[in-house]
Parts: structure tokens; sequence; C-alpha cells
């Protein structure tokens, strides 16, 4: 077996292949990584094809639980977590593409092995575009309500879409991805978009995306943070997210 180590955000993820080539992560770095608060309980709740195998660490070797790639998947789906969306892309667009160019695998692939590989990233890729393709809908939906939908050609100064606002809140608030999305399609007060802008790559089945005035996103996102309770110095419930604790950045004096 080969050890590969990854670095994902300045986090080490090591990945062993074995004499096939297949790759094999280490459970807990990718559990770690994903922040589950038990990361064996969700290795061993969710995880199908775990085994321990020896590999080489800083005392020796050492019995360590490693997860085939589906696994990886399933720990990735389950988690709530910023980090999540951005890891399962590095992991298809960047780990796999690796082993497999790096003469990590015994013998080249064969076309077929080959068709075979191309067609889970097509899976993949496919699997994300649903997910944005139900996301849209569901605002698409929400937008409907009102008299009359708008569609533009371009965003206007002062609005701003759903990626730009999970980044932004982020940083202001530290709230992760999974909570702001929930706030701003799920519980009450959800803001309806403003306008939904058109493509520029419409043609080539690019889907319209909605918009929301920035200073009403800051304002509900500042009376959300502030109608929290924190359990901890770092972590906070609010009785609209049913899912429990998750992270927010306490706002300090000015």
């Amino acid at each position: 077996m080969k050890l590969i180590p990854f670095g994902f955000r300045g986090i080490d993820i090591r990945v062993i292949t074995d004499d096939q080539g297949e790759p094999w992560f280490v459970a807990k770095d990718v559990a770690d990584l994903l922040e589950y608060s038990n990361p064996h309980e969700a290795v061993r709740t969710h995880c199908k094809g775990v085994r321990e195998i020896l590999i080489p660490s800083s005392g020796g070797e050492q019995m360590t639980k490693v997860m085939p790639e589906r696994d990886v998947y399933r720990l990735i789906m389950r988690s709530k977590m910023p980090a999540a969306e951005a890891f399962e892309e590095w992991v298809v667009g960047d780990v796999l593409p690796t082993i497999r160019k790096t003469g990590s695998y015994s013998k080249s692939l064969s076309p077929a092995e080959q068709l075979l590989a191309n067609a889970q990233l097509l899976v993949d890729m496919e699997r994300r575009q649903v997910q944005t393709e139900q996301v849209v809908a569901g605002i698409e939906s929400r937008v409907a309500n009102v008299e009359q939908v708008r569609y533009l050609d371009s965003m206007p100064a002062g609005f701003e879409s759903m990626t730009s606002i999970r980044a932004r809140i982020n940083l202001r608030h530290g709230i992760p991805q999974w909570v702001i999305n929930a706030v701003m399609r799920d519980i009450p007060g959800a803001l309806l978009p403003f306008a939904m802008v058109r493509s520029k790559h419409a043609d080539d089945g690019g889907q319209p995306y909605a918009i929301w005035p920035k200073s009403d996103i800051t304002r509900r996102f500042d009376r959300f943070a502030a109608e929290c309770t924190f359990v901890t110095a770092e972590r906070a419930t609010h009785p609209d997210i049913e899912q429990g604790r998750f992270k927010l950045r306490l706002r300090t004096s000015a």
C-alpha cells in the first residue's frame, strides 16, 4: 500500500492506495474535517466499508480505520458544515484525478476503467446540478407567490445572490452554510427574493438566480444572531433551528 498525504485548507487528509490502486481515506481525518462532534460514532453509523490497516505514523506503524470513496460521500452528504461541499469538490476534482494521474495505480487504466472513472465524475456533477436545480425551483416557487415575478438581465448595485450571502454572512457572524440556508428559505421571517436574474449562459442550460437587497439581508441576519442563545463560547441555538447547536461568533461591543 502507498500512503499519499493531501492538504485541504491546511488540514492533512491521508489517503492510502491498495495493491489495485483503489483509494482509501483515513476515516478520522475525514470525520474531523467535516466537524462531526463524535467522529468515531459518525464513522460507525454511516460508513459501510470501513476496515483497519497498518499505516506509518510518527510513533511507528499503527492500526488505523480507513474508508473507501463511497463512504467519504456518505459522510459528506450527512455533514451540515460549510466545508462539506468544498471538500466534496476537492475530492472529486483534485484528489481522485491526482491519484489516477500520478501512477499510483499498479497499471494504467484500461479504456473500460477510464470510462467508469469518468462516469463517476459525471454522476457527481449531475447530483450537484440536481441539488442546485431543486434550490432554484424552491426559490422560484416562492417568488411565484408575489404578484409579479421580476426577471432582470443583470444584478443591480446593492443586491446579492445566495452565493454572496453565504460568504458574507459567514464572515460577518460565523454562521455555517446550512443555517444560512434555513434562515433564507425555511424558518419564519424568510425574505422573498427581489427578482430573478437571467443567466448569461441560458442558451447552454444556465438557470436564473435569485437576488436580495443587501441591506435587508444584513438586518435579517443581525436580528437572527441577536435572537440566538450561546450554550458554549462558540456554539449557539435558535428556537427556529430544530437541528440544535451551530457555530456563531460572539459579537463584542465596540
